[in-house]
């Protein structure tokens, strides 16, 4: 039935131009964000175990971030810890060469003054050794905890090491000199007391700090392969998307072809009287 009233034709035409033109928007979107789900209008429940999982990769972040400044605190502890073992070294260089009895007294009260520097030079790298306002060798605090799952109920906890003056590692009183033979036989003994205590803290610091170096590699890989696991879930195949938008142009184009003579059909009634 030939009709001007009700152009079936072109209502046929026009419904798949607006699907052709539907699925085109979505191919758009899909190369413009690079994502197959970008929203959850897309696909709800893949887009929720997305969004759970980049809940999961931004707590990794976190603890990432506090495992590395644990490990940064630990490591200025240990290089302040060696530096005094190094001191140390010195000191009963010193200590060894004041207890000499044929020494003057000039040269020894010289050994002393270099001692004392010594000395006093602990004491010092001990209250530098900050990393973010954490000291972990001079006392002030017992541990260090760092944060080691996503959800925070988990941590790793390293000890704190005294290497201040007179205490019980680093033995030598705040006073100790070698200003006579006497107190310069005395403080070899007690200088290789502290380096040998010394020597047992630095290997409990570098045995913590690798703990946290090996915690901070496996969250690294685990927050890789949560990226890549929403990859797999989310991310749009731009290849398969590049040829899909070509052959979506082309049948809109055909669409529009279509709908236009679909239009133009009617046009022909009117030679039917002529």
């Amino acid at each position: 039935m030939a009709t001007v009233n009700t152009n079936v034709g072109a209502m046929v035409a026009l419904q798949n131009l607006n699907a052709t033109n539907k699925e085109l928007e979505i191919v758009q979107n899909r190369i413009n964000t690079g994502l197959k789900v970008a929203t959850a209008k897309d696909n709800g429940a893949v887009y929720a175990i997305a969004q759970n999982m980049r809940s999961d990769v931004a707590g990794l972040n976190a603890v990432q971030q506090s495992l590395d400044r644990a490990i940064s605190t630990v490591d200025v502890g240990i290089a302040a810890a060696e530096g005094i073992s190094d001191l140390l070294i010195e000191m009963k260089e010193k200590s060894l060469a004041a207890s000499d009895s044929s020494l003057d007294t000039a040269s020894r009260d010289a050994l002393n003054e270099d001692f004392t520097a010594l000395r006093d030079q602990i004491t010092t790298m001990v209250d530098n050794a900050l990393f973010n306002g954490v000291n972990i060798i001079d006392g002030s605090v017992t541990s260090l905890a760092a944060l080691a799952d996503a959800d925070g109920t988990a941590t790793i906890t390293v000890g704190s090491e005294n290497l201040g003056l007179s205490g019980s590692i680093i033995t030598i009183a705040t006073t100790g000199n070698i200003g006579t033979q006497t107190d310069a036989s005395a403080m070899i003994s007690t200088v290789e007391t502290s380096l040998q205590n010394l020597n047992e803290a630095l290997a409990r610091l570098g045995t913590n700090s690798k703990k946290l170096e090996i915690h901070s590699e496996f969250i690294t890989k685990l927050s890789d392969s949560l990226t890549a696991g929403i990859g797999n879930l989310v991310d749009a195949d731009l290849a398969v998307e590049s040829s899909r938008l070509q052959s979506l142009q082309v049948k809109q184009q055909l669409g529009v072809q279509a709908l236009s003579i679909a239009n133009a059909a009617p046009q022909t009634l009117l030679s039917l009287f002529g």
